[in-house]
């Protein structure tokens, strides 16, 4: 499943720490240079103004690490706020409308053969189209609230007919929510592609791939 992975900062060093560290490195060679400097002045110089280099290069390294997470954090947040405004009006479909939205976002994308087939007797395909490279594409759709989790007998009913009855070469529930671990973990064993609220807004908005990709 198509989902950002949030770089974790618990274990970064702080500035603080690395400065310490710097001053810690100058200290101890400063006086171990000490009696290199008694016996030979000129390369006592020398060695402690390579620790000093060291100390300004870890220094340098912390401030640029900083900066680069703090631009990377900065654009997660511009994705995500675009995102959050991408899936809200597919939240306020109804289920058939946000079927015929997943068709039209399949059209939109070279797929061809493409129909709206959801309801009684669907057998669990919402929307069959045939992919710009051929494969045939089977996807359920799960128009769902924030707060309702896509289960694992949601993705049981769907594993046992996507690949048996309908033939799918690429078989991918699309929902407005999330999946359980559960759901996860089946999807993962029979190879079914999940896209979440996050996933289905990168697809509509061009900043993500589409389901067969």
């Amino acid at each position: 499943m198509p989902v950002a992975k949030r770089r974790s900062r618990k274990n970064e060093p702080t500035g603080c720490v690395l400065v310490v560290v710097a001053f810690v490195i100058v200290a101890v060679l400063g006086r171990a240079f000490e009696a290199q400097q008694r016996a030979h002045p000129l390369y006592g110089q020398l060695e402690l103004l390579a620790a000093v280099l060291v100390a300004v290069g870890v220094g340098v390294g912390w401030w640029q690490r900083r900066k680069r997470n703090r631009a990377a954090a900065a654009q997660e947040h511009r994705l995500r706020v675009a995102r959050s405004t991408e899936i809200a009006p597919y939240r306020q479909m109804n289920a058939k409308e946000f079927e015929r939205a997943l068709g039209f976002l399949c059209e939109r994308d070279g797929c061809t053969r493409v129909r709206v087939v959801g309801g009684g007797g669907d057998l669990g395909a919402d929307v069959l189209a045939v992919a710009p490279d051929g494969r045939l594409i089977v996807l359920q759709a799960k128009r769902y609230a924030p707060t309702t989790k896509v289960s694992g007998p949601d993705l049981q009913k769907f594993g046992g007919t996507c690949f048996a009855v309908h033939q799918a070469q690429v078989a991918a529930v699309v929902t407005t929510s999330v999946y359980t671990k559960q759901a996860r973990e089946y999807a993962q064993l029979m190879g079914i592609r999940l896209f979440d609220g996050d996933a289905l807004a990168g697809w509509a908005s061009r900043t993500g791939p589409a389901p067969w990709h």
